[in-house]
């Protein structure tokens, strides 16, 4: 996020461990990855690949979490009882971190998938799940989620989130994936939009399943530094 009393900064993140995109292209470029933990895709492999490469590459490893549903991805929200949601979060992020610490790193923030990502944004039963799942980790989330003020009220760091590679409706969510200008998939429109997010958040996502994805991913970072901002991790405090 822009800082007035320092440089600007903003971390430029991707969704890796997915199974279906590079993540070697992707982890030389992006500034921390979202892994993914098994539920909506991944596997004990890809984990420790990913984990592996991004300490190579001095990559912040967050874990990327999601409901327990592979066959659409973790797409559709599910009704899922709180107590089981918050074990089924720990169980993702108890994975992953056992896999990063073997691998030489730690797992940094956490950062809920798909359906599960936006319920959460309005949902504070779900948003409370996701939490007592976590343990004390950072959250990264949208502008205006409950789960990223509920966070803050526990005293849990909270990051802001932006999506270049995504549209917006006028309640400053994303539109659902089958509307019209949903996608943005031009990788110099994906980059401009970026240029611009990048005053308002801590981190701009390029989806790491979205076809051509290391050379939107190259694309926005290009912008971003030619822009002035340099592109770093945020996640190098948990304030």
């Amino acid at each position: 996020m822009q800082d007035p009393e320092g440089p600007h900064t903003v971390d430029l993140n991707a969704d890796l461990g997915e199974e279906v995109t590079d993540d070697d292209g992707l982890l030389a470029v992006v500034t921390s990855a979202n892994v993914a933990c098994g539920f909506h895709a991944g596997t004990l492999e890809t984990m420790r690949a990913v984990c592996a490469g991004a300490v190579l590459r001095g990559v912040t490893l967050g874990a990327q979490v999601s409901y327990a549903d592979r066959a659409r991805f973790g797409r559709v929200e599910l009704e899922v009882p709180a107590h089981l949601l918050r074990q089924q979060v720990a169980d993702q992020v108890g994975t992953l971190s056992a896999i990063a610490v073997a691998a030489g790193a730690e797992v940094a923030y956490v950062k809920p998938h798909g359906a599960l990502y936006h319920r959460v944004a309005r949902d504070e039963e779900q948003a409370a799940a996701v939490l007592d799942g976590s343990g004390g980790l950072p959250v990264l989330g949208m502008p205006g989620s409950l789960l990223l003020s509920m966070a803050r009220e526990r005293g849990r760091g909270s990051r802001l989130e932006g999506f270049p590679d995504r549209g917006y409706g006028s309640d400053g969510r994303l539109l659902p994936r089958d509307r019209p200008g949903a996608l943005v998939t031009d990788p110099g429109q994906v980059a401009s939009r970026a240029v611009e997010l990048a005053v308002s958040v801590d981190s701009v996502c390029v989806h790491g399943d979205s076809a051509g994805a290391v050379r939107t991913a190259a694309a926005v970072r290009r912008a971003l530094e030619a822009a002035g901002a340099a592109v770093v991790t945020c996640w190098s405090s948990t304030a």
